[in-house]
């Protein structure tokens, strides 16, 4: 007789709901005179009008964006689900002589900000005067940085040169920062670690010049001292950056922020820089002052620097975010979230201002989800379904405790136990799962079911393990009410919930190679196989999406938000939908339960339609052997010189077809190139530069000023086998094409077309 196999029986992973410390508390901001826009803060979240909320600013310089960019930028951040456009005013780019200042063109900060708000968009203003932003001498103009003051400092000097700084600023924003305008936040200094007097100082100055927000923030990463209750601590966190030795490897301080964490402060973000403007070594600690944790700093990319190039996927970007969300966050911030390019020559940080770094001259798209060319990066989509979430259940979230599991990982480098977190209420939750890592990639999650303990009521899911795939980022719902249904738990994705219809339509997303299962009020859990057509429960619908409409998922955000599927990008202005590089879009009415399409609209006036062309490439001259390095800044390799492009790069001439310099089409030029240092030159003229990563390079043909009688020459210097500078993988693989040079072009025609 053969006997039966039992399979083995693997105890569910265990969360239990830890309630508040103590019952919630006023914060001390906004202060009485500065209430506007319905803000309030507690202890533990943000207000608006009464109502849980939790913002997602997304960082823009203005500055660095030519202006005809600006409505289109800002209608592509609403997009995303941003909604706070975040900026630094850099004094040097205003300021470059005393006496002289400039708001005009691409400097109109007042312009700008009227931009985001007819976008929909509060506006959170980083006034410095110091700010960084790899910008030259962190943003002091060259005649501020000679000045023989105690920079940074209480010094009467140095604080006369910010009230001047200051006024003038407040002139050019003429009461747009003032409680009630678009500007709901403003930052004071950036990453100031041991002098809380300063920040009252400049807070004062502001104030007295006319500047005032509900909000005043600071960075608080580093363990700095911050004065207590004058402002909200924000934090930051990165998965990778430029700021470590060429030789180092991944530095614990970006593994730690793929963790389940209650732990805010991050001593690595810019320790480089401290050091070098002689403040003490970070501290682990972080202190709240009364306020939620908040972030202004999630890394929605990554700068190169000429020593040390990072590279991370758009996974990678939107897993930081995520481990946010699980661990409590409730101000999703990130730099940058749009790239963009220096304002002019000679503004960037340099090893020879007294920096430890030197960057490109001009370039500065960071990787970012939004490219400087306008171009969206693998991160878009993903964190556009996590700003969706944040938007549709906000509201609650912020009223949310997070509870980590019983069972975590043992150490920064365990890889294989699941890495989760719930967010939850007395009566519902939220689990949240962010199961990825870069480089060191965690293994698979086998036999995983969960077991959320709320009170007496216990809740273990899904009806049978499952397999939790590496790189798996969910949002399954435990208890959950919508309408009048509760969803008492799923394995998918929560998106959003569409309202305005007799029922609400709850959407949710397929995860990657997990089984859909749903159980609502105290039925059976139901198998779904996910699609587009709505799933009928007592008292709601259910719109399970599958995990190939990852990419394809709009949702336009608003009182009554709207889920859209398409092959290309949307954004919406006040005439309705706009789409690049789509022929038609899918809408679904909640009403008629019905897919709708949407196709370009019919008009001889529109624009050309999109595409693509391979562009000529002529080498005019080859490249010289370059040397193993350009020298050194201590332990970092200085970028080569104007002289070295001079006398060693090649130059490539690049013909562009006669479609691509029609205004309308809005061309991008695409280079697929290898080398070390590539710089892109109009009529004589350099107008963008960039550290070779391995990652293609783009750059918008009108914001580069090319016209249909342009010369366009790429110069691109060879890399050294022997040099010792990091690269990403993806460029290691090619470094053979890079020691000799090579170039290739293409010009996409990416116009915005009107849906109808």
């Amino acid at each position: 007789m053969i006997e039966p196999v039992t399979a083995p029986v693997t105890a569910p992973l265990t969360v239990r709901h830890v309630a508040w410390p103590h019952p919630e508390r006023p914060a001390p901001l906004p202060a009485p005179h500065e209430r506007a826009r319905g803000i309030s803060v507690t202890d533990r979240a943000l207000y608006r009008h009464g109502e849980g909320w939790v913002p997602v600013s997304g960082e823009v310089h203005y500055s660095r964006l030519p202006r005809h960019r600006w409505p289109e930028r800002m209608r592509q951040l609403r997009a995303a689900g941003v909604s706070v456009a975040s900026t630094y005013a850099f004094w040097n780019h205003h300021v470059a002589e005393r006496g002289r200042p400039r708001f005009d063109g691409h400097l109109d900060i007042g312009a700008f900000i009227d931009d985001a708000a007819a976008a929909g968009l509060d506006v959170m203003l980083r006034i410095g005067p110091w700010a960084h932003g790899e910008s030259r001498h962190g943003g002091f103009p060259d005649w501020v940085q000679e000045t023989p003051v105690a920079h940074r400092s209480d010094d009467p000097a140095y604080l006369e040169l910010v009230r001047e700084w200051f006024g003038q600023l407040a002139t050019a924003l003429d009461g747009r920062a003032q409680p009630g305008g678009p500007v709901i936040g403003i930052q004071l200094e950036n990453e100031l670690y041991d002098r809380p007097e300063h920040l009252v100082t400049l807070q004062r100055l502001a104030r007295e010049a006319g500047m005032s927000a509900p909000l005043w923030t600071a960075t608080a990463w580093g363990g700095a001292m911050l004065p207590d209750g004058d402002v909200l601590p924000v934090f930051g966190g990165y998965g990778d950056g430029f700021w470590v030795d060429p030789g180092a490897p991944w530095d614990p301080t970006f593994r730690a922020h793929y963790f389940p964490s209650h732990d805010w402060d991050d001593p690595g973000v810019g320790a480089d820089v401290r050091a070098s403007q002689g403040f003490a070594a970070a501290s682990a600690t972080a202190d709240l002052h009364g306020f939620p944790p908040a972030t202004c700093e999630l890394g929605g990319g990554m700068a190169t620097a000429y020593h040390r190039r990072p590279v991370l996927a758009g996974r990678d970007v939107a897993a930081l975010a995520h481990v946010k969300i699980g661990n409590g966050s409730a101000w999703q911030g990130y730099y940058m979230f749009v790239g963009g390019r220096n304002p002019g020559p000679g503004l960037q940080e340099t090893i020879d201002t007294g920096y430890p770094n030197d960057m490109p001259e001009f370039g500065y798209d960071f990787h970012a989800p939004i490219g400087q060319s306008g171009d969206l990066a693998g991160s878009a989509p993903l964190l556009r379904a996590q700003h969706a979430f944040l938007s549709a259940f906000g509201d609650r979230l912020s009223g949310m405790s997070s509870s980590l599991p019983d069972v975590r990982p043992a150490s920064l480098d365990d890889g294989t136990t699941l890495r989760w977190a719930l967010r939850s209420a007395a009566d519902e939750g939220i689990v949240v799962i962010s199961h990825h890592q870069p480089f060191d990639q965690v293994t698979d999650a086998t036999d995983v079911q969960l077991r959320v303990v709320r009170g007496d009521t216990e809740t273990v899911f899904p009806s049978r393990p499952v397999t939790v795939p590496a790189g798996t980022l969910a949002r399954w719902p435990v208890g959950l009410a919508v309408g009048r249904a509760r969803i008492a738990w799923a394995t998918a994705s929560l998106v959003t919930v569409l309202t305005g219809a007799p029922r609400p339509t709850l959407v949710l997303i397929e995860d990657h190679g997990i089984p859909v299962e749903i159980a609502v009020g105290g039925d059976a859990p139901r198998d779904v196989t996910p699609g587009h057509r709505p799933i009928r429960f007592d008292d709601v619908d259910v719109v399970v999406l599958p995990a190939s409409d990852a990419d394809r998922l709009w949702v336009r955000p608003g009182a009554h938000p709207e889920l859209w599927l398409t092959d290309g990008e949307l954004a919406w202005d006040a005439d309705g939908a706009l789409g690049r590089g789509t022929v038609e879009a899918q809408r679904y009415d909640p009403h008629a339960r019905e897919w709708s399409t949407a196709t370009v609209a019919a008009d001889a006036s529109a624009p050309p339609a999109a595409g693509s062309e391979r562009a000529s490439v002529e080498l005019l001259r080859e490249p010289h052997a370059p040397p193993a390095d350009y020298g050194f800044g201590g332990p970092r390799h200085r970028a080569p010189s104007a002289e070295a492009f001079r006398e060693r790069a090649a130059r490539y001439r690049v013909h562009l077809p006669a479609a691509s310099l029609d205004p309308e089409a809005d061309a991008a030029l695409d280079l697929d190139w290898a080398g070390d240092v590539g710089r892109v030159v109009v009529d004589g003229r350099v107008v963008d530069d960039r550290f070779w990563d391995g990652t293609r390079w783009s750059l918008s043909l009108r914001d580069a000023g090319a016209t249909a009688t342009s010369e366009i020459m790429v110069d691109v210097l060879a890399l050294s086998p022997a040099s010792t500078i990091a690269l990403a993988a993806g460029a290691v693989s090619r470094r053979a094409d890079a020691a000799a040079t090579s170039l290739r072009a293409t010009v996409r025609l990416r116009p915005w077309q009107r849906l109808a």
